[in-house]
């Protein structure tokens, strides 16, 4: 078993250099999240590169590349106890990153449409152990059970942003 550690210390350093990375929070999320336990297992070498990976499934859907996650979270401005809800659970690595933000207290929501995309998140955040909701379905419908939300973050391809995840906003809420 390869320990990539240090190659997720690297790549910490590399994002605060570059102001992907500005909080101590989101530093310590990203070093705690092992990204290498969301990828598919024959491409793990590449868990830590600055590039979108592909995940298992039809070839049209990746991991993006690290520095997006942090570049989304940081103007989120993600914080203890707050509800998050994403759009495109990919991996399910961003979901975990965004639970290491909000915390127990808080809650993820993640919503994929693709049904081999959606096991392979599921099963992932099971697997490392993040209480994460993962829901399948469309993801610019939102999620109305759980909702309203603190933020959102839309990672899947939209012309423009659906009216439903305006509505499930909160007063004051953040979407990106």
């Amino acid at each position: 078993m390869v320990d990539f550690s240090r190659s997720r210390i690297d790549m910490v350093d590399r994002y605060k250099r570059g102001g992907f990375i500005q909080t101590k929070r989101m530093e310590e999320a990203v070093l705690a999240v092992p990204r290498e336990e969301f990828m598919d297992p024959r491409l793990r070498d590449y868990a830590y590169m600055d590039r979108p990976v592909p995940i298992p499934g039809d070839g049209r859907q990746t991991i993006s590349a690290p520095y997006m996650y942090p570049s989304t979270y940081e103007p989120l401005k993600l914080e203890l106890g707050m509800k998050v809800l994403e759009i495109g659970a990919g991996s399910g690595y961003g979901a975990a990153l965004a639970k290491e933000l909000v915390g127990e207290e808080g809650t993820v929501v993640t919503v994929e449409i693709n049904k081999e995309t959606y096991s392979f998140a599921e099963r992932n955040l099971k697997r490392t152990g993040y209480d994460v909701e993962v829901i399948l379905g469309d993801g610019s419908l939102g999620y109305t059970e759980l909702a309203p939300y603190d933020a959102i973050s839309v990672t899947a391809s939209t012309p423009d942003v659906p009216p439903p995840l305006l509505a499930q906003l909160n007063v004051g809420g953040r979407l990106i």
